[in-house]
């Protein structure tokens, strides 16, 4: 059983709890970075979600002459499988897609692996573009620790998004 198997249900999101703080939308599309396991289970969830503009696979976390799927497998950089997902915050707020990311796309609680897939290359992670992103970000996570909603502690890590590499052709809308 692959992870898309295993973690991919959308459940109802009106029960799950909303994050405390959301970003204000703008005139222009806004982008966040997100690792949740295998890029291609995270993308198809975020390819169904209203508002999103466009949802590419990649790799952020390590150099660019070290992202390419052989090597990110490998376990070998310190690359994360991410997607960068580009969205109008009029239709759909970050906070919503948090929301999304933390319900519905991957286990937010399981250490650097999602299902099957194991290594740090599958960690659960959220590249934060600005301070405000990893505000309201960390504020969510704190929001769901402290009402246990899943039990265990979420370990999603928040990193600062220095840049995000594009997967290979082959990798996109899979």
């Amino acid at each position: 059983m692959t992870s898309c198997d295993i973690t991919h249900r959308l459940r109802d999101l009106g029960d799950f709890p909303a994050p405390p703080a959301d970003i204000a939308p703008t005139d222009e599309p806004q982008e966040v970075v997100l690792g949740g396991g295998c890029f291609w289970c995270v993308e198809a969830v975020f390819k169904r979600v209203e508002g999103v503009l466009e949802v590419v696979s990649g790799y952020a976390g390590d150099t660019e002459q070290r992202a390419n799927y052989d090597a990110v497998c490998s376990g070998r950089t310190d690359h994360s499988e991410v997607i960068r997902v580009r969205f109008d915050a009029s239709q759909v707020s970050y906070g919503e897609l948090l929301k999304v990311f933390f319900s519905a796309a991957h286990d937010p609680t399981q250490l650097d692996r999602q299902g099957n897939d194991r290594g740090r290359q599958y960690r659960s992670a959220i590249f934060f573009a600005s301070e405000e992103q990893r505000n309201v970000a960390g504020a969510y996570i704190d929001r769901l620790n402290e009402r246990r909603t899943f039990g265990q502690p979420v370990v999603t890590t928040l990193e600062p998004l220095e840049t995000f590499f594009e997967a290979e052709a082959y990798h996109q809308d899979y």
